[in-house]
């Protein structure tokens, strides 16, 4: 098993059925999906997103390294496990799903690299969908590697702000899933508009939709959905 961890981004949004609840069933509901997501063998995180945006309530966000004991098909039996009980209170919205890997343009790990693992979240999370044209690929690996160091650049004049890759290709209709982490989100559409003014970015076929989220502990989450 080649050493890489699996991101999962699972959106969505409670239904009327939930919402037809009484507010102690709706907190019991929501009790037993904290103790399921306890019981999990996987690292995960919950957000806010409603109302950032009107099609979703919630992100999760679960994280496995891949390993003989945790494989893909394990981790998805485990991730169905986990959300089937709770298909007839919401409706699923996005699902996005990739592997880390070592970049093809970078040197090392940066100091700026998303460890889904380590426990310590900040404030905003920014999730979207990226691919590149197919023009990019016939670039040669020089004029690629030239325009990612531009790239690569502006990032580092953010150093508040992480980013984590996530590879996709062939599994998703994107090629990747890129995150962000920030404590301000003004800061981070800063260094958004900068990005686009890159000359990579003519070579972007898809980055959205974007699900922007805010972190806080469980509890305080779900509770604002009583």
């Amino acid at each position: 098993m080649d050493d890489r961890l699996l991101s999962f981004f699972y959106s969505f949004q409670f239904n009327p059925v939930y919402w037809g609840l009484a507010a102690d069933e709706r907190m019991d509901a929501q009790r037993k999906m904290m103790i399921d997501l306890a019981a999990a063998n996987v690292h995960s995180d919950l957000y806010q997103v409603f109302p950032l945006d009107a099609q979703v309530d919630l992100l999760l966000w679960c994280s496995v390294p891949l390993t003989a004991e945790m494989t893909h098909e394990q981790f998805f039996q485990m991730a169905a496990r986990l959300l089937m009980p709770y298909r007839q209170l919401v409706t699923p919205k996005l699902i996005w799903w990739g592997m880390t890997r070592p970049s093809d343009y970078a040197r090392g790990k940066s100091a700026q690299e998303i460890d889904p693992l380590d426990g310590q979240r900040s404030r905003y999370l920014v999730v979207y969908p990226f691919s590149k044209t197919a023009e990019w690929y016939k670039l040669s690996r020089d004029t690629r590697q030239g325009m990612m160091n531009e790239h690569i650049r502006i990032g580092h004049q953010y150093p508040l702000i992480k980013q984590l890759l996530l590879y996709s290709t062939g599994l998703q209709d994107q090629e990747f899933i890129v995150a962000y982490e920030t404590d301000d989100l003004s800061q981070f559409s800063t260094l958004v508009a900068e990005l686009r003014g890159s000359e990579a970015r003519r070579f972007t076929s898809i980055d959205t939709p974007v699900i922007t989220a805010i972190y806080h502990t469980p509890e305080e989450t779900l509770a604002l959905f009583i």
